[in-house]
């Protein structure tokens, strides 16, 4: 099956490898142009009408509210498919090998084919296919079903490398995904020379490209900056190296990790990334024949080889989604079983649920949240891997908006992360910020209200904390949402909410 599209921008047509600037027509400082309908074969994603659930469940129009009424209760099962924060590396990591990769489990979201349409301007080809359904295995009887009623259905990406991919990923795409900066490291190992514009993406505080840079410096690249671009070149090709990370940052890990695997000798780096999405990027890289050792714990040692080669890898399943689904159970005190996530990526969230007084069952890939009461206070502080993802911030307020007592809620990633709490305040939430810290004293309800999505997971939160008010709660800039939950008003419905998509209001214009 193949997808029609619709982008947020115009894309004028481009040559391979180079990258077009947007057409004329579209605003070049907004994430929010003209829609337009592009060849099912040129661009990869989807529009109204392509997922299970209907036309009402797929639309990635940024001017559409997400209904929510409140009082619903969660329950039911989830399939959670491939992390959106993985498989977008993934498909940069396809640009180290010419050939065919194909990548599986992989979330069918916008950013998935904005990935896409950056991977095309650098001369690849790029296509999609459903994955197979997904069986659900009901461990209290044995018993198997076909497939798990409203689970969304995840794609394959089939991504065809020429000999010598493009060198400029351009401000048009980049500005909208900041994964794209992800093809820094891949290119310069491959090609010598890449040319990137300075990343966009979610609003949530200053995220500098500082270590990536001192990073491949240590490897013998000359990088520089000018117009909005990250220039580097490594005409002698790469060499390995001692590199130390003054944070645990996983994009900064990844780029470097894709550099080192080609580069001659060995690279050690130290305080990395420890992320599950960084376990899955080296298990695809080994496949492909780099040589890595200590994936999942802070030291890597990379020995780089002369080529790899192309292959097949299954995405690892997405924590975050997962997370929020259990917050949500909590929250409403519901009963949700998700499955296709392991446990053991959430253990600190799933243990302050436990602390909240819910009744959690894991196993090797699913678990299980219950909550038959008012949920308990509990503090959060995010941390780096194994710590509580800050992915997981918004719904850790939005529980502890409805827990009984007050909470301290610690944001230690992103410092603009807390603009969420400006929209669950026009929920009547009692939060109090000072710095990087959070107050929070619990009310039985919130209040309904208009408010706005600032980034993926603040919209899923506010959506959760929608379904605790009084009345009906209406969301709106949920384009995020799509950037990071793919079938997310199908899965809702299917857990027993009769929420609703609609296309908002227009605005009245105002002139003097």
């Amino acid at each position: 099956m193949t997808y029609s599209v619709r982008m947020s921008t115009q894309i004028a047509p481009a040559r391979p490898g180079t990258l077009a600037g947007p057409d004329p027509g579209s605003d070049p400082g907004s994430a929010a142009g003209t829609d337009t309908d592009t060849d099912t074969d040129t661009v990869g994603g989807w529009v109204s009408g392509s997922g299970p659930g209907g036309a009402d469940d797929s639309t990635m129009c940024d001017v559409d509210v997400i209904r929510v009424p409140g009082g619903a209760r969660l329950a039911g099962r989830v399939h959670v498919v491939g992390a959106k924060n993985s498989a977008l590396k993934l498909m940069a990591a396809a640009l180290l090998a010419p050939g065919r990769s194909v990548i599986t489990n992989v979330p069918r979201i916008t950013d998935i084919a904005i990935m896409a349409e950056v991977l095309r301007r650098l001369g690849c080809q790029v296509s999609f296919a459903d994955d197979e359904p997904v069986p659900f295995v009901d461990h209290g009887t044995g018993t198997t079903a076909d497939v798990l009623e409203g689970a969304p259905r995840s794609c394959s990406v089939t991504v065809e490398v020429p000999e010598a991919p493009g060198t400029e990923a351009d401000y048009d795409l980049v500005r909208r995904l900041r994964a794209s900066i992800c093809v820094l490291g891949p290119l310069l190992a491959r090609r010598g020379y890449v040319r990137v514009a300075h990343p966009g993406g979610d609003a949530i505080g200053s995220r500098g490209l500082d270590m990536h840079v001192a990073g491949l410096a240590r490897m013998g690249a000359e990088i520089s900056g000018e117009h909005g671009f990250v220039i580097a070149s490594a005409p002698n090709g790469l060499r390995g190296a001692a590199i130390w990370l003054d944070f645990p940052s996983v994009g900064a890990t990844e780029n470097l990790v894709m550099a080192a695997v080609l580069a001659r000798g060995v690279t050690e780096i130290d305080n990395a990334a420890r992320e599950p999405e960084i376990v899955d990027i080296c298990a695809m890289l080994s496949s492909m024949g780099a040589r890595i050792e200590g994936a999942g714990t802070s030291t890597l040692r990379i020995e780089g080889v002369a080529e790899l080669h192309p292959v097949r890898h299954a995405t690892v399943g997405d924590r975050i989604v997962a997370g929020t689904w259990a917050f949500g159970a909590a929250m409403t005190q519901g009963d949700v079983t998700v499955t296709g996530a392991s446990p053991a990526f959430l253990e600190i969230a799933l243990d302050k649920l436990v602390s909240a007084g819910c009744l959690v069952e894991t196993r090797t890939d699913a678990f299980r949240v219950q909550l038959d009461r008012r949920p308990s206070a509990v503090d959060v502080v995010t941390l780096p891997f194994p710590g509580f993802a800050t992915d997981l911030l918004p719904m850790a307020i939005a529980l502890a908006s409805v827990s009984e007592g007050p909470s301290l809620v610690t944001e230690n990633i992103f410092d603009g992360r807390f603009m969420f709490v400006n929209e669950m305040a026009r929920l009547g939430a009692d939060i109090k910020t000072d710095g990087h810290h959070a107050v929070v004293r619990g009310r039985e309800r919130l209040s309904s209200a208009p408010v706005r999505a600032t980034d993926i997971r603040a919209g899923a939160g506010l959506v959760i904390a929608g379904l605790c008010a009084d009345g009906v709660t209406e969301v709106s800039h949920v384009h995020h949402v799509d950037r990071g939950y793919p079938d997310f008003i199908a899965d809702l419905r299917t857990l027993g909410v009769e929420v609703e998509r609609a296309t908002a209001p227009e605005e009245p214009a105002f002139t003097l």
